[in-house]
């Protein structure tokens, strides 16, 4: 592991030029994703700097998210984040095999539930219709990413939850099954600390942040066919957007999705 920071210096704090000279091994491949840093002691060794400024180094790197720390095993360098669009309607299945990840599930509770006045409000349907409730922990190469929760009318979807969505894609067997492609949405993404239980799930310290979805799904004419509820690891995900400037702000309308505080698969109206 290189070590001078003599070059990286420059007037910056010391720190600086300690985590500076650590990225640039990150950057450069020199050291890996999930490799194990030296010890505390051991980098202020190989520095010739106090424990002090090595674990401010080491915190400005984990803030910036090139680096994870596990009490009481060490710091890793971080999994490079994964790229998700917030422009286009894409299923996380597809767009995630685009960028080759392998994507799996698994089913925490697939059932049929009756509408609350949330869901009735929010799907459009009659209060104590039938609503499609898939709760999925969803997996990118073996690793926790992401709990959703989907709701959807019964009647647009008969018999949905007789396909298997451990590795089905649901976009897809809306799409091919039932002849209901989902057409646009309005998403709302805000963040937040994990609960105690979402953290269990997605294998989270705490505390931890997450980012958390809420999103209305319509089909071309204008039905509902899916809310949303998710919580995505803010550790693994950067977003992206192209951005165009529109109509005078005066114009442009904002709507606020009215979303459920959720935790761990339970629900509150």
């Amino acid at each position: 592991m290189a070590t001078s920071i003599e070059k990286n210096r420059a007037g910056k704090p010391l720190y600086q030029a300690v985590a500076d000279s650590i990225l640039a091994q990150i950057q450069s491949g020199q050291l890996a994703a999930d490799q194990r840093l030296p010890s505390e002691s051991e980098l202020g060794q190989l520095y010739g700097v106090g424990r002090n400024t090595v674990r401010h180094a080491l915190a400005d790197l984990a803030a910036r998210g090139f680096v994870r720390t596990v009490q009481g095993v060490g710091t890793f360098v971080a999994q490079e984040r994964v790229s998700k669009t917030a422009e286009h309607l894409m299923g996380f299945t597809q767009e995630m095999q685009l960028q080759g990840r392998e994507v799996s599930s698994q089913v925490l509770e697939a059932a049929i539930i009756r509408a609350d006045p949330f869901l009735a409000r929010r799907l459009q349907i009659q209060l104590g219709g039938e609503v499609v409730y898939l709760l999925r922990l969803r997996m990118l190469d073996d690793q926790p990413m992401a709990i959703e929760r989907a709701h959807l009318p019964h009647e647009l979807c008969p018999g949905l939850l007789n396909h298997d969505f451990s590795s089905a894609s649901l976009y897809q067997v809306l799409a091919d099954q039932y002849g209901r492609r989902p057409d646009h949405a309005e998403q709302e993404i805000e963040a937040t600390l994990a609960t105690p239980q979402v953290a269990e799930l997605l294998q989270l310290e705490m505390p931890a942040v997450v980012f958390v979805f809420h999103r209305e799904t319509r089909l071309a004419d204008g039905r509902v066919i899916e809310y949303v509820d998710s919580e995505v690891r803010a550790d693994q995900f950067r977003f992206y957007t192209n951005l165009k400037l529109h109509a005078p702000l005066q114009q442009v309308a904002f709507r606020r999705l009215p979303g459920r505080v959720v935790a761990g698969g339970s629900e509150a109206g």
